[in-house]
Order: structure tokens, then sequence, then C-alpha cells
């Protein structure tokens, strides 16, 4: 089964108004597992972005073109393609797949909104998952953002110091997993060879992840590790193997 974990970055809140999509990031799941597929574009929305969005977005000095300070009111990534340019292969890329999305409604509705003025046949909302209904209805009560459920079931998102949507949807995956019960949420992965998908998906593997994660041990628990494994004695296989 394949999923397309997706996140957006927009100028504002009003997508059928002057608001435009500036980034989309998308993650790609086979079997609940990363593939190490990714799409991932910024966007020249045509229009001036907040002065307060710069940063927010993780869009800085860097990504305008020349590089330089913005200044209000400056129409930022100008050297990106319009949506007009990326609008098919995204719709190419996520295909039939469900996709993955925290708050599915506000992406939809600037996604659709972006596909209707190409003239292209908008996603429908039934290909959506949305992980905030989902959490919501798992945690009545508690706080459902994408922070909050990453401290809920330990996910580093110490690298989130900016929004950015290829991020955001790596961290939103691993949470998506957590939700659905697991990093394995299926104890079987492969399907019966009679099965929609046939051999071939018997036999697919998830390719490596292209940027290892950093471990989770602090230095205390290594520590306690080791004292523990030396209280076992020589014969240990820790010992002897090293």
């Amino acid at each position: 089964m394949r999923e397309i974990v997706l996140d957006t970055e927009t100028t504002g809140f009003d997508a059928e108004g002057e608001d435009r999509i500036v980034e989309i990031g998308c993650v790609e799941l086979w079997n609940h597992m990363p593939t190490g597929e990714t799409y991932h574009v910024y966007i020249n929305p045509e229009r001036s972005m907040p002065e307060e969005a710069f940063g927010v977005h993780g869009i800085g000095p860097d990504l305008l073109e020349p590089p330089c300070q913005p200044e209000p009111g400056q129409i930022v990534l100008r050297d990106k393609p319009v949506f007009a340019k990326v609008g098919q292969s995204f719709v190419d890329f996520v295909g039939d797949a469900k996709m993955v999305i925290h708050n599915a409604a506000f992406d939809m509705k600037f996604l659709n909104a972006e596909l209707k003025r190409m003239g292209l046949a908008t996603l429908p909302m039934e290909q959506a998952v949305d992980t905030l209904a989902m959490a919501r209805k798992k945690f009545p009560g508690a706080r459902a953002t994408l922070d909050a459920l990453c401290s809920r079931f330990g996910i580093d998102n110490s690298n989130r110091t900016l929004h950015g949507a290829l991020l955001d949807s790596e961290i939103l995956a691993e949470v998506y997993l957590e939700l659905i019960g697991g990093r394995q949420p299926d104890f079987a992965l492969a399907s019966s060879a009679g099965a929609s998908g046939g051999a071939a998906q018997d036999d697919w593997r998830p390719t490596a992840r292209p940027n290892p994660l950093s471990s989770r041990l602090t230095e205390d628990e290594k520590a306690a590790h080791a004292e523990f494994v030396d209280g076992m004695g020589e014969e240990a296989l820790w010992t002897k193997l090293g």
C-alpha cells in the first residue's frame, strides 16, 4: 500500500484569495515503511509575502533572487517555478495514493485551489488521511500539534527550529506510524502472492534512509548498559562477542 505524507507552506490562510503555496514536501511510504523517495519544491507565489512569514517557513535571504535581506512587500522566491510549472509533476507523484496530512482540510484547500487555477482535476478529500483528527480521537482533550505529538511519542524534532514542508513531512511520517500502532503496525509485512500487487510487491524492501537517524541513547543510558553487561561476567555473549 502506497501512502504519501505531505505538508505545504503558504503565504497566509486565504486559499481562494491572494494567498499561495510556497513550498510542498512529500515523503513516500510503502506498507507503512519509508522508501526514501521524496518530492520537494519551492514555489514562486507571484506575490509578496508578509514580513512575519520570513523565518517562520524557513525562507530567508538565501532563497531570494538575488540573495539579499527581504524588504516588506518584496516578492520572494522569484527564481523558483510558479505552481503551474510543477502542479502536474506533483499530481503525478501523488497518483492515487492516500495522502497523510496534519490538518488535511487546510492543505487540501490550498492544493485544490492551485489545481483549479491550472484547470486540473482536484484531489478528493477522501484521498486524505488527517493525522490531526486521528490524534484528537486517540487522545481527546490533549494538545494535538505536531510538536506536542513528537513529545508524546519521543520523536526527535530538535531540527525543527523553522517550519519547512519536507522536514515536517519526515517528522509527520514518524508521528503517523505511531498513531496507527507503532513503527511496525503490520506484523506480516508481505502480502500473499494472490493479493493485489502480486509477487513483485511481496519482494519489495525499503531502501536505505538517505540521512541516518542520530542515536537517542543518552550518555547515562550507555554507561548504565555497560555497567550491566560488566556485571554479567566474562561468559556473557556481549563480552565474548565484543
